[in-house]
């Protein structure tokens, strides 16, 4: 393994971390809420929803998704007003490779469920920004769609890094690019 792949899995574990002990916490205080905005396919997805949910479909089954190597990076990323992202299983060697893909997101997004159960609602693609502006020369855009830059530091302990997240598995009235859903929940992720 290279050492930005041993450096992001090091800062993943360390967000995942200091995020299960905020997230426990925070269930402490906070009771079982069920949005009842379960997905079903729409009609009026853009094409990059609907490669990523050709792409994801074995997903909505965790265990094929651990089985095909996506490792748990993040503990639920709730948002800073509302709604939230889910826990992201990350493909390491995707991350910091300089290259996106619509059918190959580098993390996917689940939202925890009732007996620790864990829902697919949306992926993420992610790229290191120190990586990709040393071989672009411009900002990332995915099938037309630019991607957001977070700098460093961030809640994430990660070095700068553009994203782009797509809910392909749950609706999300913000639109089905934005980072924070307000059908996702992180209340009912299981104390670690």
């Amino acid at each position: 393994m290279s050492t930005l792949h041993s450096i992001i899995l090091t800062s993943l574990s360390l967000a995942a971390a200091v995020g299960a002990a905020a997230q426990e916490a925070q269930n402490a205080s906070s009771g079982h809420t069920d949005h009842g905005h379960h997905s079903s396919v729409w009609k009026d997805a853009s094409p990059l929803v609907a490669k990523v949910r050709r792409a994801t479909e074995r997903f909505k089954d965790i265990n094929a998704a651990v089985e095909d190597g996506w490792v748990r990076a993040t503990p639920c990323v709730s948002g800073p007003n509302s709604g939230a992202m889910g826990v992201h299983f990350t493909k390491p060697e995707r991350i910091g490779d300089g290259v996106l893909r619509g059918d190959q997101p580098e993390a996917l997004v689940y939202e925890p469920g009732p007996g620790g159960k864990l829902r697919l609602v949306g992926v993420e693609f992610i790229e290191l920004a120190e990586v990709w502006d040393a071989q672009k020369a411009a900002q990332p855009t995915l099938e037309g769609h630019l991607l957001n830059l977070v700098s460093a530091p961030n809640r994430y302990a990660l070095p700068a890094f553009y994203e782009l997240h797509v809910w392909a598995w749950e609706r999300n009235p913000n639109g089905s690019f934005a980072d924070w859903n307000p059908h996702v929940t992180c209340e009912r992720q299981a104390a670690e």
